[in-house]
């Protein structure tokens, strides 16, 4: 929690220096960590920092991508988790490691995303 309140600090001054930040969550029917990270954060995730700094869009791994996105490549199993900034990938997480890793591996995604001359880190 202590993690989490100071990712909340760090994050809250960065927020209006961003383009559009968005967490793009490929996802498929019957993946047993999807429904383990729909668990464990999916019910607060739009109530943190993280999901106020980047607003979640779900999408089905074998569909097309939204218009207007574009990703260094397309994701190959589920779930991944892509940081988009103004619809262009910025990062990603591969795969759901819990909580307690989830949290950070996004914050830093996120600060990366947000900081002066952002360079892509999605490969």
């Amino acid at each position: 929690m202590l993690v989490r309140l100071a990712v909340a600090f760090f994050l809250a001054p960065l927020a209006v220096s961003a383009g559009e930040l968005r967490l793009l969550m490929v996802e498929q029917p019957g993946c047993a960590y999807c429904a383990r990270w729909e668990e464990e954060i999916g019910p607060k995730y739009a109530l943190t920092a993280e999901g106020q700094a980047a607003p979640i869009t779900r999408v089905q791994l074998r569909a097309p991508l939204p218009e207007g996105l574009t990703t260094a490549r397309p994701a190959s199993f589920t779930p991944t988790f892509i940081l988009l900034d103004d619809g262009t990938e910025t990062g990603r997480i591969e795969g759901y490691p819990g909580e307690d890793f989830f949290w950070p591996m996004l914050s830093a995604l996120i600060a990366q995303a947000q900081s002066p001359g952002a360079e892509d880190i999605g490969e």
